[in-house]
């Protein structure tokens, strides 16, 4: 079912999406449309991109699906702005603290509605994307929809009251993973490797052992107990990990970012 798609918004988490999108082959480039208010950068992102940039907010309604993709803080500015040209389009949110019912509130009866949350893997196709249960897209599109998300990364429906925390794994965990890439290849260039191979093997570990995981439905535990032979060096570093805090810190930076 070919679709063209309207992007309100164009900064790094919508660009992620269509370069997913494209790369993905289930969208062409010619069929997104894409407003931003800074016109200079928006023109040199969609010639990056291969897309439309529209001169002012109302041509995105030339898409079918409508993506607003820009700041939260912007969104009641930008409905009042469109008002009723929403009203028979299938809107898509990528805003964080944006929900169903808060669209639900603001926007034409008409209007469909589905909050998601992707992160920046997308543009790779190797990206998470939470899809909010509540919604009410019809069949139809919600299969559309599936196919298309399911197509730059790892599909995964939560409820609204599980969206933040899942967001707070998946959003922002492209951070925290890019900072133990940084770390290990630091510890790698200390003990005399080279900064670019330092990187790629942090980094390769990472996939690699994210995608074992993955693939063979195993504990994470189990995975490590796997590495770490009795007495051996890989134990000793669990260890120094473990002395370290590694876990609470992470359980920790969720809970900062979940708690209101």
């Amino acid at each position: 079912m070919k679709k063209k798609i309207g992007f309100i918004g164009m900064g790094n988490m919508a660009q992620a999406l269509v370069s997913g999108f494209i790369s993905s082959g289930k969208v062409k480039g010619e069929d997104i449309y894409a407003y931003a208010p800074n016109r200079q950068k928006l023109e040199e992102n969609c010639k990056r991109l291969g897309i439309n940039p529209c001169k002012v907010i109302g041509e995105v309604l030339a898409g079918d699906i409508i993506i607003i993709a820009c700041k939260p803080y912007q969104i009641d500015d930008v409905i009042k702005e469109l008002g009723d040209g929403l009203g028979c389009k299938s809107v898509l949110s990528v805003a964080a603290g944006w929900n169903f019912a808060g669209y639900r509130a603001a926007l034409p009866a008409t209007t469909a509605v589905q909050c998601i949350m992707p992160n920046t893997p997308v543009a790779v196709s190797k990206g998470v994307l939470l899809v909010e249960e509540e919604n009410d897209w019809d069949k139809e599109q919600r299969e559309w929809l599936f196919d298309l998300l399911s197509s730059v990364g790892r599909v995964i429906e939560l409820p609204d009251r599980l969206m933040t925390a899942g967001m707070a794994v998946s959003g922002c965990g492209p951070a925290f993973m890019d900072m133990i890439i940084e770390a290990l290849g630091d510890a790698a260039v200390k003990n005399g490797i080279q900064r670019k191979q330092a990187y790629e093997l942090a980094a390769q570990t990472m996939a690699g052992s994210a995608e074992l995981m993955l693939s063979s439905g195993l504990h994470p535990g189990q995975l490590k107990d796997n590495v770490c032979s009795p007495g051996g060096t890989t134990i000793k570093g669990v260890a120094s990990l473990e002395e370290s805090g590694i876990r609470y810190a992470f359980i920790k930076a969720v809970d900062e970012i979940v708690k209101k």
